[in-house]
């Protein structure tokens, strides 16, 4: 009981004696109070402890307890700096946030002594090089069109761009210095369904202007989508294409309240909502509610931009809604210009836990299912794949490309640009480095033009990279990655073609015999474009997976 009762007030004991102690000394021999006013306040903080309810180890260990909250404070940069491996991802490793910033800031990123990673260990990835290698292109020319034959003004994008980022979310800095970058490296930038801001605009880089449920910029008072007041936003030549959001890979299927106390002016005027109410982004569109209205919808959006190239981006779910879509594109002939398939790798925006954790499929799965879909009904042609989740490397554009991909988006790599620290404070308004927060104060220590400058830096430097490891494969354009290059490690003693791990389906293979393929022609054959409900199956078997 007593050495119980020492190791829980001992301390806190201990500095009322000293202070009591040095106290009486100082008034006594006219002593330097500096010991008793610390002592003092550590007595003052014990008995607010001691008072306190909420903290059972606060009151139990007075003083001493507060330690335990300081540590669990300080855990993220402990960790950080002290205590991570160099390749431990979580979220992003030391070893990719480095290549960001050694690229970013012109830095040599050549590494000597060979690797860090473990080559015979489970997933390890790699791409053959070829023993005839190919001249080293140029990655400013890692263009492509986006725009089908239903498109009036197709858009030639980059081949890296920097994904959806909402002006809120992110400093007003921060959106300038992205797209100053944008603009000098003649890549777009995807303003996130908060709206094209006053600085989205400043610097004049391309816009992908994405619409999520909310209809930012362009609604009624009543949060329904506005078509006059989308036409004047959407004829802006700076709005080069327009991006519906279906749903994204921080937190699908979840929908959004932004508290009234945080719209500030700014926000209330590039979101068009009133200041004093809270902000809602509902889970769905309000818009459609059918895999046929919304194709409807994608033509309404189409005609309204004057022809500009319209298309989807969602974290793929159920896949028998994602084959609704499809079916229903086949149905009405309205065919979208391309789809963004985003990762449940997560992303800027804070979620809860579960979502980030166990909600979604992972960006693999889901561009490998999208793209295999497309070509199983003779679609792939005419829509061009986008892809976003963890996108850092060049051999992270690689490997999506060889699953699928036109093109990739990232978001926190370009963050990385900026100058982010990974300090994940993003929902706090406390970012240190001013990328993440609306703070005025931090984020005036984001100097536009010189971080415009790392994001431009950024993205040459990669698609340099890139342009010279496809050369050692022999190649000389991206998009000639296949499967075939790219290798996976299954087993210590084994290894697997991407190719050879991966289903990939024929062009109309599922029109002609979905059976083929029986995890994809059940879920075909569960699909309707009058509904995103899937149709009951008599012959249902228990626990179908892909094969």
């Amino acid at each position: 009981m007593k050495h119980s009762l020492l190791s829980r007030y001992g301390f806190f004991t201990v500095c009322c004696v000293i202070t009591l102690v040095t106290t009486l000394m100082a008034i006594q021999w006219h002593g330097v109070w500096l010991v008793p006013l610390v002592s003092g306040a550590l007595v003052l903080l014990g008995i607010a402890d001691l008072s306190q309810r909420g903290y059972a180890v606060r009151r139990n260990y007075p003083v001493i307890g507060n330690l335990r909250y300081v540590f669990q404070a300080l855990r993220p940069e402990l960790r950080q700096y002290l205590f991570e491996a160099d390749t431990e991802q979580l979220p992003f490793s030391h070893v990719q946030r480095s290549l960001v910033y050694q690229r970013a800031r012109q830095h040599n990123d050549a590494k000597p002594f060979g690797t860090l990673r473990d080559v015979y260990a489970n997933a390890y990835e790699y791409i053959g090089h070829s023993m005839e290698t190919a001249p080293v292109a140029e990655p400013d020319d890692f263009r492509l069109t986006v725009g089908n034959d239903q498109c009036a003004q197709p858009y030639e994008i980059s081949l890296f761009n920097i994904s959806a980022m909402s002006f809120g979310a992110l400093s007003a800095n921060a959106i300038r210095a992205l797209n100053k970058g944008a603009r000098l490296g003649r890549f777009a930038h995807d303003t996130g369904e908060g709206g094209i801001s006053p600085y989205h605009r400043e610097h004049g880089g391309d816009l992908i202007w994405e619409l999520g449920s909310g209809y930012f910029g362009c609604r009624t008072l009543a949060g329904e989508f506005d078509p006059k007041r989308f036409a004047e936003q959407a004829s802006d030549a700076q709005v080069k294409m327009i991006e519906v959001k279906l749903s994204q890979g921080a937190k699908p299927g979840h929908g959004g309240l932004l508290p009234a106390d945080k719209i500030t002016p700014e926000i209330a005027q590039t979101r068009e909502v009133p200041q004093g109410e809270d902000c809602l982004s509902p889970a769905s569109h309000p818009a459609f509610s059918t895999p046929l209205e919304m194709l409807d919808f994608i033509a309404q959006l189409r005609e309204l931009s004057g022809g500009k190239p319209v298309g989807f981006k969602l974290c793929l779910g159920q896949p028998w809604q994602f084959m609704a879509i499809v079916k229903a594109m086949l149905e009405t002939e309205i065919v979208p210009d391309f789809i963004v398939v985003d990762g449940s790798e997560g992303g800027t925006g804070a979620a809860p836990v579960e979502f980030s954790d166990h909600l979604g499929a992972p960006l693999r799965e889901g561009l490998l299912f999208v793209h295999n879909t497309l070509v199983g009904v003779g679609l792939r042609e005419q829509i061009r794949l986008g892809a976003s989740g963890k996108i850092i490397s060049a051999f992270d554009i690689a490997r999506v490309m060889a699953m699928g991909a036109d093109w990739v988006n990232a978001a926190r790599g370009y963050m990385f640009a900026l100058g982010c620290i990974q300090s994940q404070s993003c929902h706090t308004n406390r970012c240190p480095t001013g990328v993440a927060t609306q703070d005025p104060l931090r984020q005036k220590a984001l100097v536009v033009g010189d971080k415009a400058e790392q994001v431009y830096h950024f993205h040459h430097n990669t698609l340099h990279a890139l342009a010279e490891m496809i050369a050692a494969a022999g190649l000389t354009r991206p998009w000639q990655i296949t499967p075939d290059h790219l290798v996976h490690r299954v087993s210590e003693n084994e290894v697997k073609l991407f190719s050879h791990l991966h289903p990939f389906l024929e062009p109309g293979e599922l029109l002609r015999d979905p059976d083929q393929r029986p995890f994809y022609g059940r879920i075909w054959r569960m699909a309707q474009a009058k509904s995103f409900a899937p149709m009951q199956l008599a012959d249902a078997p228990s626990g179908a997976t892909a094969a």
